[in-house]
């Protein structure tokens, strides 16, 4: 055989080298039609590396979209305060025997005469702040303890022993308070600085085994247009 010229050969290397490049560009083209699409932060990633300028706001893009979102938390409100009757002012208001407050003092007078227990009464004695207020003595705090209180006290114990053996079967019926009988006292009148409402001669009614009893409640007096014992038993 004769040997191969060289521009022969020249040819026969330019043509295999563009047969590989052909097939090389077919195979790409094919991989880049048919290959998943990439995320949107690549291409982000990508135009930030090709504009530099962008590159900040790419950042801070990317921080603001690691940032979890606040939790929802659910708060619990305060409870509401209670405040003391005795601590705000007088006012002229006259009471009437009757409404939410009254009926519930009235359940917490007889509880205490059923059970022998003064404090639960508290709710319709007059408030220790309001007696401060009003009376005009040397020692009104001392006073209201030792002698309100205690009298208090004491008649709560003496209706109790009224009751004896009934105790567990009394029912509170109702309340009686004359309160077309009630007077505005003055200030200078008994004591007292400031003036209030008082009715003397309310009943409280209560049956047992069928039978309507009651006992008597000397007197009330007012406070902010209620009602509130202030001598249970005799006046002394």
């Amino acid at each position: 055989m004769f040997p191969a010229r060289p521009d022969v050969d020249a040819r026969r290397a330019r043509t295999t080298y563009a047969a590989v490049v052909g097939v090389a560009f077919v195979v790409g083209l094919g991989f880049a039609l048919h290959a998943p699409d990439r995320d949107a932060s690549d291409h982000t990633i990508v135009a930030a590396a090709a504009d530099p300028s962008t590159a900040s706001s790419v950042a801070t893009t990317d921080a603001a979209a690691r940032v979890a979102a606040p939790s929802t938390t659910t708060s619990t409100a305060p409870p509401p305060t209670t405040t003391d009757p005795g601590a705000l002012p007088q006012t002229d208001a006259k009471p009437t025997a009757s409404g939410a407050s009254f009926d519930a003092g009235v359940q917490a007078l007889w509880k205490a005469i059923v059970t022998d227990d003064p404090t639960a009464g508290a709710p319709f004695f007059f408030p220790r702040n309001a007696y401060l207020q009003v009376k005009s003595i040397q020692d009104p705090a001392s006073d209201y303890q030792q002698r309100l209180l205690a009298n208090y006290a004491a008649d709560v114990h003496t209706l109790h022993a009224q009751l004896g053996a009934d105790a567990a079967r009394a029912v509170f019926a109702g309340v009686d308070v004359p309160g077309d009988q009630a007077v505005w006292v003055q200030p200078g009148a008994e004591y007292n600085k400031l003036s209030y409402w008082r009715v003397y001669g309310t009943t409280l009614r209560y049956t047992v085994d069928g039978q309507t009893r009651t006992f008597p409640v000397t007197s009330l007096i007012s406070w902010r247009g209620e009602w509130y014992v202030v001598h249970l038993g005799p006046i002394r």
